[in-house]
C-alpha cells in the first residue's frame, strides 16, 4: 500500500494526573502559639480532554503520540492554601473521532462538533486538608486525605468519516471519477482495482448556494466484512453517512448480483446500516441505449430510487444531485 497522510486509527497510552494530598498543618506563629488546623486541600490532577477541530481531517498529527501523561495536582499547604490543579491536556481531533478503551472495547468519547470537549480520562480529586475535619468535639484533627489516583490505560482513537453521502461500490465502479465530476476533489483515477486507498471527501455545490458532503470510500469486494480486501478498516467509515449511494457500472455482468453482494457485506458488518437511505446510480451509462437501460432497470430493486449517469458526458449528474438532496432533506418516518 502506498504511503499516505490519511491516518484513521491510533493507539496511545494515557494517564490522567493524580490528585494532590491534603495538608495536615496547625497554625503556629509568634502571635498564635496554639492555632487550629489550617491544612489546605490538594489540587485536582489534570484531565485528558478530546476537543473537536473542524480543520483537521485525519489523526496524522497524533501518529507519534505513544504516551500522554498528565500533570499531577500539587499538595495542599498551610494557611488553608489549596494546591495548584494539574494543567489539563487537550488533544484536538477531527470530527467523527471516537475513543475506545482497548481492554473493554467501550466507547468513552465521541466527537461530532467543532469545539466540542469531552473528558476522556478524569484527573484524580485532591485530598481534603485537616481543616475540613474540625468539629466542636474534635478541634485538632491530626489527619488529612491523600489525593485520589488518576486513570490510566491504552486508548484507541478511531476516525469515522463524517459525510452526508457515502459512495459504495466495487473497485473500478467509477466512484473516484464521479467524485471528481461533481466536486472539486481530485482523487487518483486509474484502471486497476483499489485505486482509492483512503477515503476522499468533496463538497457538492447544489442550487441556491446549498451544498452537501460526499465521500468516495475504498472499494468493497465480496468478503470485505470478514476483512478481505481493505476490509473492516474502511467499512467503518460508511457507518456515519446519512445516505449510501451504490454505484454499479453499466458494463457489469450481473447488476442485481453486484448490488446483492454489496448489500450483504454491509449487513454482515453492521445490520444497522440497512436502516440508512439507499440510492443506486448506474455509472458509465453513456454506452447504453434505451433498450439496455430498460433491461437493467428490471434487474434493480424496485423500492430503491435509481438514476443512470455518466461522469464523462455529465449525463444524469444534475438528476442525481436532485435525488440526493431530496433524500437528505426528507424527514425519516
Amino acid at each position: 500500500m502506498e504511503k499516505s497522510n490519511f491516518v484513521d486509527q491510533i493507539r496511545v497510552f494515557c494517564r490522567s494526573g493524580h490528585g494532590g494530598a491534603g495538608s495536615k498543618h496547625f497554625m503556629r506563629n509568634k502571635l498564635t502559639a496554639m492555632g487550629g488546623p489550617d491544612g489546605g486541600d490538594g489540587g485536582r490532577g489534570a484531565h485528558i480532554i478530546l476537543k473537536g477541530n473542524s480543520q483537521l481531517w485525519t489523526l496524522l498529527h497524533l501518529r507519534y503520540f505513544k504516551n500522554v501523561l498528565a500533570e499531577n495536582g500539587e499538595n495542599g499547604s498551610k494557611n488553608n492554601s489549596t494546591g495548584r490543579f494539574g494543567k489539563d491536556i487537550i488533544i484536538e481531533v477531527p470530527l467523527g473521532t471516537i475513543a475506545k478503551d482497548e481492554e473493554s472495547g467501550k466507547v468513552v468519547a465521541e466527537i461530532l462538533e467543532d469545539g466540542q470537549e469531552i473528558i476522556m480520562l478524569k484527573g484524580g480529586r485532591g485530598g481534603l486538608g485537616n481543616s475540613n475535619f474540625k468539629t466542636a468535639t474534635n478541634q485538632a484533627p491530626d489527619y488529612a486525605q491523600p489525593g485520589e489516583p488518576g486513570e490510566e490505560g491504552w486508548k484507541i482513537l478511531e476516525l469515522k468519516v463524517l459525510a452526508d453521502v457515502g459512495l459504495v461500490g466495487f473497485p473500478n465502479a467509477g466512484k473516484s471519477t464521479l467524485l471528481s465530476s461533481v466536486t472539486a476533489a481530485k482523487p487518483k483515477i486509474a484502471d486497476y482495482a483499489f485505486t482509492t486507498l483512503v477515503p476522499q471527501l468533496g463538497m457538492v455545490e447544489y442550487r441556491d448556494g446549498k451544498s452537501f458532503c460526499i465521500a468516495d470510500l475504498p472499494g468493497i469486494i465480496e468478503g470485505a466484512a470478514e476483512g478481505k480486501g481493505l476490509g473492516h478498516r474502511f467499512l467503518r467509515h460508511i457507518e456515519r453517512n446519512s445516505i449510501l449511494l451504490f454505484l454499479i457500472p453499466a458494463d457489469s455482468k450481473d447488476h442485481k448480483k453486484e448490488f446483492d453482494i454489496l448489500h450483504k457485506e454491509l449487513e454482515e458488518y453492521n445490520p444497522e446500516m440497512l436502516q440508512k437511505d439507499f440510492v443506486i446510480a448506474v455509472s458509465k451509462s453513456d454506452m447504453l441505449d434505451d433498450e439496455l437501460k430498460a433491461a437493467i432497470k428490471k434487474e434493480l430493486p424496485k423500492n430503491i430510487p435509481h438514476v443512470f449517469i455518466s461522469s464523462v458526458t455529465m449525463q444524469g449528474l444534475q438528476e442525481l444531485k436532485d435525488l440526493l438532496w431530496k433524500t437528505l432533506n426528507t424527514p425519516q418516518s
